[in-house]
């Protein structure tokens, strides 16, 4: 069964996940395929994010992505595109994605593609989509904003270059998913909750995609991200801390010997 979306995203790290709490919030239908683990999560601890005077442990804070993109609309999936295909024409794509799960393939169809996949670009190899080899890695060219070479492709995070830092791959998703909003046409302002009275109480209206709450309601969402955060760090991460695939396999090997 065919599923079309607005925006697939492919990859479920913190580009991925960035992208898309920014991408459904705007009102888009975001759908993000993620095979694997993120690499953040090998991290021991993360001690130079904003917002964790004393650091936070890794598997947590991709696990508070995920919940974020939940909560701000996006759909998840478990699987792993092996190839895009473009449809349509340069003034109007649309594109057909080959996703493979452990149930075998499924078909996914989405007018714009965000590519946060790092490290694998293979199934935009026959998109046109300007890549570059770098030793072993391959990489995705954009413009300063995120766009790639083909009209309704956007890349963002380590796929593109940019600096190895959980930060900057966030920082950079979230400015991609805006310029892919800005170019669907989506009324757009700025995501931004407000008070009550911000812009009515100065005869404007409230801009697309921002939002004035009232006192009793901002007091409603503060007491639940207390809860929210409350629950996620009331207990010690129960997923063990991740490695290197190669040291794995080093392991392995060792005691098969």
């Amino acid at each position: 069964m065919e599923d079309t979306r607005d925006v697939l995203v492919v990859g479920g790290g913190v580009a991925g996940l960035t992208a898309a709490t920014f991408l459904a919030r705007a009102g888009l239908d975001t759908l993000v395929v993620n095979d694997g683990e993120s690499i953040v999560r090998r991290n021991a601890h993360l001690e130079n994010v904003p917002g964790f005077p004393a650091g936070v442990n890794s598997r947590l804070f991709t696990d508070l992505l995920s919940e974020q993109a939940d909560r701000a609309g996006a759909d998840q999936q478990t699987g792993r595109v092996v190839a895009l295909d473009v449809l349509g024409t340069a003034d109007d794509p649309e594109f057909s994605a080959t996703v493979e799960t452990e149930d075998g393939e499924s078909t996914l169809t989405a007018t714009r593609v965000l590519a946060a996949s790092w490290s694998d670009a293979s199934y935009l190899e026959e998109t046109g989509v300007e890549l570059r080899a770098a030793g072993s890695k391959t990489y995705v060219d954009t413009d300063e904003l995120g766009r790639t070479s083909v009209e309704g492709i956007y890349a963002a995070g380590r796929l593109t270059e940019i600096y190895h830092q959980t930060v900057v791959a966030a920082g950079d998703a979230a400015e991609t998913a805006i310029t892919l909003v800005h170019d669907s046409e989506t009324p757009f302002y700025n995501d931004w909750v407000a008070p009550e009275g911000y812009f009515t109480d100065r005869g404007r209206e409230v801009p697309p995609a921002c939002e004035e709450i009232p006192l009793e309601e901002r007091k409603r969402r503060e007491d639940e991200s207390r809860e929210v955060m409350q629950s996620f760090f009331a207990e010690p991460h129960s997923e063990p801390q991740r490695t290197h695939p190669s040291l794995v396999e080093d392991e392995l090997g060792r005691l098969d010997e």
